[in-house]
């Protein structure tokens, strides 16, 4: 099976290139699902604060790649020729997907800070910060958990700094040619 990860900071555009995957057929695997499942299981509310706390929490107690441990068995149970996870935040889970799935692809997603920003703005999730220091912080502490290594290890990186239309159309040419599938 071709597993294909996605790593960017927030409001990057992974979100869209895993809806594209979707609507290409591809299965997708949320890696945030996980945080959100343990923070609700903690009976707290899905905030940015809560969701940081207990993602460092878990990597705490079970390393750098405590979360792609746990999102193993998703990937696995897929029956597909690929699979698509969102949401890598580091270089400890790059190094674990790549060890275990010998047909391993990251797509790196890079987007200007006051784009992701404006996005957050727009998108309306609980989790989401809606300053600019609260977006730093945010990236700030993703990038402690190697998420900038992450990005320097992709095999390919879309810039999503033009239109949406612009930006899935170079998504789906490029899953496209990951999967090997005619782009449709």
């Amino acid at each position: 099976m071709k597993v294909i990860g996605v790593v960017g900071l927030p409001a990057s555009g992974k979100g869209e290139i895993s809806r594209i995957a979707a609507g290409m057929g591809i299965p997708v695997v949320v890696m945030g699902d996980v945080i959100r499942d343990a923070v609700r299981a903690a009976g707290l509310p899905v905030t940015d604060q809560n969701l940081g706390g207990m993602a460092n929490a878990l990597r705490r107690e079970g390393g750098m790649a405590a979360i792609a441990e746990r999102v193993l068995p998703a990937i696995e149970s897929q029956q597909a020729a690929a699979v698509l996870v969102d949401g890598i935040r580091g270089d400890a889970e790059v190094d674990l997907f790549r060890g275990r799935f010998p047909e391993f692809v990251l797509i790196g997603v890079d987007a200007p800070f006051a784009t992701r920003l404006s996005r957050l703005n727009a998108r309306g999730r609980s989790d989401d910060v809606h300053d600019a220091d609260d977006l730093s912080a945010r990236d700030a502490r993703e990038i402690s958990w190697g998420l900038g290594r992450a990005l320097t290890l992709a095999d390919y990186l879309i810039m999503n700094d033009g239109s949406m239309e612009e930006f899935e159309e170079k998504a789906r040419q490029l899953l496209a040619e990951i999967t090997e599938e005619p782009c449709v």
